[in-house]
């Protein structure tokens, strides 16, 4: 099977684009309008720009990957609810910049009701706000945007003496429309999966090529290439190769260091795919062979991810999979000696953070750290089915730290796998990927 015939099968198709614009107007108050911008494009330096990523929500509701474009959805609309505001088509500058898909290819092949030049917004878009009671819009997120939002609501208002009628009130879009996407359909869950697939396949390269002596950024040439080989797009967030005492670094993302004989590496990356992230962390030892100390400290770990992956099922709350991590952990440390004193001491006085500080995961979806309220009227969330997660646990024993044998310092290890919920209880979404000590210096043995 070609990459090409794996991305398709595993995308997201048009009506599903066209059913969460349809749920979003549904929840919208009479005579409203929702306005969603495409990300900007972004300079890196002088007059080369970043790789273009289009922004979630807007690529959640239309699957629309260009700039300069304008999503409006207007319940009621005889005309069409969607409209579109896209770049026209133009041989000159798609002979420099590659093919654009303009207003006629959008109503054909995206499902929008309409589609216009975007050039010709300041002429349209105040016509279809006009009349209307409420403005579903994302404040805060593109300064020149809102400014260009306020300019066509004054232009409103400027005319109020002839009869015209601005919206009253601004809503919050995110709120109705990141609940939405906390929900991942069967098809999102597919492509996730797929992302998933990738992400190990790229883990489990890395554990081959690593040995004493290469650099950690050629491991991360590893997943790179994995990843795009595959079909991913681009790393969904900055790659961290961390060997050594740079584990404890949680951020670590120079990738500079040698791989030294007798250290563990901690890799923590994922590929986007179609739109979505995968989020994979592995520890592993630079020689294929754990010590007796890193040993110890990675069954901690590991026990504490498995047993913070069974309390996620349906009925339980967005927090318990951390409380259960933070026992496993605090009670490891204790058999080590590392912490002193009674578990419900460490606990409750957290003295665990001093080597686990993270939360124990956090959502996945089309943004690496997704969008979603955790707690609901000050409770914590009750986790549905469809909601995905990752589970993350780790402890970060840190080169010096006052108090704790030499023999235990420099020592991190995470572990950490995506996650989503079932109707029965949870399905892990990256399973492909060792993590059982005896697997992992298999997989390394098998060069």
């Amino acid at each position: 099977m070609t990459v090409a015939s794996k991305q398709t099968q595993t995308a997201i198709d048009r009506d599903e684009h066209a059913s969460r614009r349809r749920r979003l107007m549904e929840q919208m108050a009479p005579e409203s309008i929702a306005i969603v911008s495409a990300a900007p494009e972004r300079i890196r330096s002088r007059d080369t720009e970043y790789p273009y990523r289009q922004d979630s929500d807007f690529l959640y509701l239309t699957g629309f990957e260009e700039p300069h474009a304008v999503l409006v959805l207007v319940p009621g609309r005889e005309h069409g609810e969607t409209v579109l505001f896209c770049r026209e088509r133009d041989p000159d500058r798609e002979l420099w910049d590659g093919f654009m898909v303009g207003p006629d290819s959008a109503v054909a092949n995206y499902g929008v009701d309409d589609a216009f030049p975007i050039t010709d917004i300041d002429d349209i878009l105040p016509g279809l706000i006009e009349g209307r009671s409420r403005v579903y819009y994302s404040i805060g997120r593109d300064s020149a945007f809102d400014s260009q939002v306020m300019e066509w609501v004054n232009s409103i208002r400027a005319r109020v003496r002839s009869g015209a009628k601005p919206p009253g009130e601004f809503v919050a879009l995110e709120h109705t429309l990141h609940d939405m996407r906390l929900y991942k359909s069967a098809a999102e869950l597919r492509v996730m999966e797929q992302a998933g697939r990738i992400s190990a396949n790229a883990h489990r390269q890395a554990m081959r090529r690593a040995r004493p002596g290469l650099r950690e950024y050629q491991l991360e040439a590893e997943l790179l290439y994995r990843f795009l080989d595959e079909g991913a797009s681009a790393p969904a967030y900055p790659t961290i190769v961390a060997s050594g005492s740079h584990g404890c670094v949680l951020h670590y993302t120079e990738n500079q260091g040698m791989l030294a004989d007798g250290d563990l590496v901690l890799i923590d990356a994922g590929c986007e795919y179609n739109g979505y992230a995968a989020d994979i962390t592995r520890t592993f030892p630079v020689n294929g062979r754990f010590t007796g100390e890193q040993k110890a400290v990675y069954e901690i770990v590991l026990a504490a991810q498995k047993a913070a992956i069974e309390k996620v099922r349906p009925e339980n709350h967005w927090n318990q999979p951390h409380e259960a991590a933070v026992e496993v952990l605090s009670q490891g440390l204790l058999d080590l000696g590392i912490l002193t004193g009674s578990l419900e001491e460490v606990v409750e006085q957290a003295h665990y953070r001093d080597f686990f500080m993270h939360r124990t995961g956090h959502w996945l979806g089309m943004d690496v750290h997704d969008v979603g309220d955790y707690r609901i009227g000050g409770a914590w969330r009750v986790l549905e089915p469809g909601m995905v997660m990752t589970i993350e646990p780790g402890l970060y024993i840190a080169p010096g730290k006052v108090g704790v044998d030499e023999r235990w310092q420099g020592i991190a290890v995470r572990i950490e796998d995506d996650v989503a919920v079932t109707r029965s209880g949870y399905r892990n979404l990256t399973p492909d990927v060792p993590k059982e000590i005896a697997d992992i210096e298999a997989l390394m043995a098998d060069e």
